[in-house]
């Protein structure tokens, strides 16, 4: 079993309220969860306006699979986010 995961930050520079921000991120964290069937959410910075961090995990038997659909999963988010993503870490472990 090969777990693949990716956590970035994604900076929200135009984030009036812990409200909007909310929103934002519910609507990414699903549009990844019905697109890529991923599990996601906001991992740390909740508290923060203007960053937030996201973190998904699939479980898969390959390592090369789950890091692809990774890779296509941040080509989504730097596309759809509407803030500038960074810190960005995929990786993968064998349990």
């Amino acid at each position: 079993m090969v777990v693949s995961m990716i956590q970035f930050i994604i900076e929200l520079p135009d984030v009036g309220s812990i409200k909007e921000k909310r929103r934002i991120v519910h609507s990414l964290r699903d549009k990844l969860r019905l697109r890529f069937r991923i599990s996601a959410a906001e991992v740390d910075l909740q508290d923060s306006l203007s960053f937030s961090q996201i973190g998904g995990a699939l479980v898969s038997n390959s390592r090369q699979f789950g890091e692809t659909v990774m890779q296509k999963v941040l080509l989504f988010v730097e596309s759809e986010a509407p803030g500038r993503v960074q810190d960005v870490q995929i990786r993968s472990e064998r349990y």
